[in-house]
Parts: structure tokens; C-alpha cells; sequence
């Protein structure tokens, strides 16, 4: 006899190495899970794996000595209180700053990691997806730390604003997944920029695999996301989403992976929430 009980649970299970939100998207931690931790440290990545978050993002540059650092800002000011130039300042002295108390003083002594140090905490199965923050320089470094990483080379995905520096990512790793990052300025004449043509012509001067998008629905609405579908994109994900309805929509639009601040919350609000 069939025991639909544990057939269930089976599914359940089975479902969840393929499924990872209701609908199927990638959920993302946004410099980890950054609602809550100070954000690009180890503190705030764990955090995000601890919430069942699919995958974490995370901002990179490169030090005077050659290390790359995982920080936002091109200097430590707003995290740390004191200005330090990331490209001018050693991996020693920047990991003096303690980039951890600002957001909370339980957080205190915080350091800012290196991508090995990032990369060492990924959990089996889990994604990282590496922001760079400069130009095509920081692809060679970039290219010798993934090469001893543990972590496949299936589960990472590089995003860049930066058109030259998604352009080398493609030619020095070409199986490495990478993703053109854009934001939309309001013209304030009724359109965009970038446009439609834009966006498309970058993808395809960048030979990126996919569209990080900001998710401004004004603009990267379904029938843009379905102009650039019909132009060739093949992926895209979004960000930052802290908002189910945000979050639900660019699902249903096909999105990739939904960024987000708040992984563990996002999560269990697209699997629980009734959709309207």
C-alpha cells in the first residue's frame, strides 16, 4: 500500500532542490541580510544563510595591495566613521575599522571581509553573486580567487554596472553567469534613461548572459520586460524588493532572482501570503 503521507513529504522535498520560493525565484540577501546586520560583513551573510536565503550579494573593490574587499562605498566612512580610501588603503588597515557598530552595537568589532573570507561561509548548494564596483582591473584578481574557491562555479553569478567590466568578465570567465546591472533616470519629459534600445544594445555589446534591473515599475514594466524577451534577453532579476506586491510581480513576470534586504521575511510572505 501506498503510504501518501511520507509520498507527500517526498514531493515536498524533492520539490524544494528545484522550487526556491512558491514561484521559483532565487531569493537574494542584499549585502546579506541587511535589514537587520550591518551589511558586507560575515555577521550579515551568515544571518542571511540562517533565514534560508538561496543566495547572497555582495559589493567588491579592490585594496591598494591588491586584495579584494566586500564594501559598498568606495570609502569606509559610513560604516566605519572613519574615511578610508578602499584603493588607496591596505587589507591591514582596513580591517582595523570596525564596520559593524553603526547598525548595532551587538555588532561591534565587525571586519571587512575579503571575497575569500565571503566565500568561505557559502553553504553547499547556496549562490554568491559578486557585485564589482570598478573596472575591468579587478577581473584577473577576481579570476585567480574563484579559481581556488570551493564554491562551483555554477552557483556564481558577477553583476557590474560598469558595461567594459561585464565585457572582460565574459572573456577571461566565459562560463562564469554575468549580469548587467542598470537603474532608470526620469527624464521628466515621459521617458527613460537608459531606453529600451539601450538596454538592449548594452546586453548585447557586453555579451552578458542576463539584466540586473532595478525594480522601478514605471519603466521595467511587462511590456518592457517582454520588448527585451523578444530582443533576446534570456534572464533577468531584480532589486532591491523589500515589498511582497513588488516582489510578486516581477515574479510572475519570470524574474530570476528577487534582491532583497529581507530574505528570511520575503520568503515566508511569497510561500504563505494568498496572492491577489
Amino acid at each position: 500500500m501506498i503510504n501518501w503521507r511520507w509520498l507527500n513529504v517526498l514531493v515536498l522535498v524533492v520539490g524544494g532542490m528545484w522550487m526556491n520560493t512558491a514561484s521559483g525565484q532565487w531569493i537574494v540577501a542584499h549585502r546579506g541580510a541587511s535589514y537587520a546586520a550591518p551589511e558586507n560583513t560575515l555577521a550579515s551573510f551568515q544571518l542571511a544563510w540562517d533565514e534560508g536565503a538561496d543566495g547572497v550579494e555582495g559589493d567588491f573593490y579592490l585594496t591598494s595591495d591588491g586584495e579584494i574587499v566586500c564594501i559598498h562605498d568606495k570609502d569606509t566612512k559610513r560604516t566605519a566613521g572613519k574615511k578610508l580610501v578602499v584603493a588607496e588603503s591596505t587589507l591591514a588597515e582596513l580591517q582595523q575599522l570596525d564596520v559593524g557598530s553603526w547598525k548595532d552595537p551587538k555588532y561591534a568589532g565587525e571586519r571587512i571581509p575579503t571575497l575569500e573570507q565571503v566565500l568561505a561561509i557559502v553553504p553547499e548548494g547556496k549562490r554568491m553573486v559578486i557585485e564589482l564596483k570598478i573596472g575591468p582591473e579587478i577581473v584577473e584578481p577576481l579570476a585567480k580567487v574563484l579559481a581556488e574557491s570551493k564554491v562551483p562555479r555554477e552557483m556564481i553569478t558577477i553583476i557590474a554596472f560598469d558595461a567594459d567590466t561585464v565585457k572582460a568578465c565574459k572573456q577571461t570567465l566565459p562560463d562564469l553567469r554575468t549580469h548587467w546591472l542598470t537603474s532608470y533616470r526620469d527624464q521628466k519629459d515621459g521617458t527613460w534613461k537608459p531606453t529600451l534600445a539601450e538596454v538592449s544594445e548594452t546586453l548585447a555589446e557586453t555579451g552578458a548572459d542576463g539584466l540586473g534591473s532595478q525594480c522601478k515599475q514605471a519603466v521595467f514594466d511587462a511590456e518592457f520586460i517582454q520588448a527585451l524577451k523578444g530582443q533576446g534577453l534570456k534572464e533577468f532579476h531584480v532589486w532591491t524588493v523589500d515589498d511582497v506586491e513588488i516582489a510578486r510581480y516581477y515574479a510572475k513576470q519570470g524574474a530570476l532572482g528577487i534582491t532583497t534586504n529581507r530574505p528570511g521575511w520575503l520568503r515566508e510572505q511569497l510561500q504563505l501570503t494568498p496572492a491577489k
